[in-house]
């Protein structure tokens, strides 16, 4: 799994390990880390997932949460002192440029589109928090791959990440289209207007 920062995930804790790391995050009030463990091994960047609330706690021990995505860090060690796994962590800044307001705009246009089309309805900002970017906050709601999503995780550039999905959703809008017309027309009688 790829977590990206804004992106909220909804977890089932039911492993004992994991259990007693997240009984520690909440009574200290800190964050964990969600890092890509792959057939190659683990991912040298991950990103830190913030508990927004616990939604139930069974008798057993297990417990629903919901968290989200906070901060991209690189993976200096993996430590293995304790039932579950720590890491000796990097925080990543992104790199400071000037943005594109052209390009971010047209990225707007086209994600609206492609919203729409996956939910019937237009894409309404509800994450304020300015420290995550919108390419992050985007890319969080649309069906990329495990490979895509870690890709735009290890950019450190707002421009590059949103250079991406402005090619990635020009590929995909349009397929994305026609699937709509065909579900339309499969819901109806299989022929166009006579």
């Amino acid at each position: 799994m790829v977590l990206l920062p804004g992106m909220s995930l909804p977890l089932h804790i039911f492993e004992p390990r994991y259990q007693l790391m997240i009984g520690r995050c909440l009574k200290e009030t800190i964050e964990f880390g969600v890092i890509l463990a792959a057939e190659k091994g683990l991912a040298r960047v991950g990103c830190t997932a913030e508990i927004a609330q616990k939604l139930k706690e069974y008798p057993d021990g297990r417990m629903d949460i919901m968290t989200e995505g906070r901060s991209v860090f690189s993976l200096l060690e993996l430590l293995d002192e304790k039932e579950y796994y720590e890491a000796m962590v990097q925080y990543r800044a992104d790199d400071p440029a000037p943005l594109d307001t052209h390009r971010e705009a047209s990225l707007t246009e086209l994600f609206q589109q492609a919203h729409l089309l996956l939910s019937g309805q237009r894409w309404v900002v509800a994450n304020t928090d300015a420290e995550i970017s919108l390419a992050h906050r985007m890319a969080s709601r649309l069906p990329l791959e495990l490979a895509q999503k870690q890709e735009l995780l290890e950019m450190r550039a707002e421009g590059a990440r949103q250079d991406f999905l402005l090619q990635w959703l020009g590929a995909f809008v349009p397929q994305l289209e026609r699937r709509v017309r065909i579900r339309r027309r499969a819901g109806g009688n299989g022929h166009g207007l006579n």
